[in-house]
């Protein structure tokens, strides 16, 4: 993490543009059990680079790394959620920041949404919710929420509880349901059906 902190801040100063939009990309667990050389049986090769591309070749200047194993995302949210404020007191606007997470990730993501109660800040959380979360008190949504899920994945499903519980601390909130058929292995590939709804919410488009 303090590379990470080093580097935010030559970002800011190289990136420093009016309008400048950031993304705090947060990836899913095998990544941190595998690294990027490792291929899940089924899913194939959690695509962490290519993804990060995407994001970067729309023009986002994106904040990640790669966790270690066994990371703490409690101490991880506490840590990204500093970053954010370092942005914030640096004069970027919240609404140009988006927090995304993809299934321990997302987990992580929600976390920042609770730490940081803020309703401009941007969050995607990908493949995560489940019901056994409704009553995690870590958990509370705050900001523009979009929710990306597979019908087919049993591991993330709809967050429509979690942003009940929240109520008017979710000023803007969205979900998406998709039906590649790849259950989970969904997000470890930069495919257009998550990628881009990312990069609109990203970029406020809410509708």
């Amino acid at each position: 993490m303090k590379k990470i902190a080093a580097s935010l801040l030559l970002l800011i100063i190289c990136c420093k543009a009016q309008g400048q939009q950031y993304i705090f990309f947060l990836h899913n667990a095998f990544l941190e059990i595998q690294g990027e050389a490792g291929v899940h049986p089924e899913y194939g090769k959690a695509e962490y680079s290519a993804i990060v591309s995407r994001f970067r070749d729309a023009g986002f200047v994106v904040i990640t790394e790669l966790r270690k194993r066994g990371t703490d995302a409690h101490e991880y949210a506490e840590k990204v959620s500093k970053q954010v404020d370092s942005l914030l007191k640096l004069g970027v606007k919240a609404a140009n920041i988006t927090v995304v997470g993809t299934s321990k990730g997302s987990y992580i993501a929600m976390c920042v949404s609770g730490l940081q109660r803020n309703t401009k800040l941007n969050f995607v959380f990908i493949a995560c919710c489940d019901d056994d979360m409704i009553d995690n008190p870590r958990l509370h949504f705050c900001g523009n929420i979009l929710s990306i899920y597979e019908q087919s994945d049993i591991i993330g499903k709809s967050c429509e509880p979690l942003k009940l519980k929240a109520g008017k601390d979710v000023a803007h909130y969205k979900e998406i349901e998709l039906h590649t058929g790849l259950k989970h292995g969904f997000l470890f590939k930069p495919m257009d059906e998550w990628i881009q709804p990312t990069i609109r919410w990203a970029r406020k488009d809410y509708k």
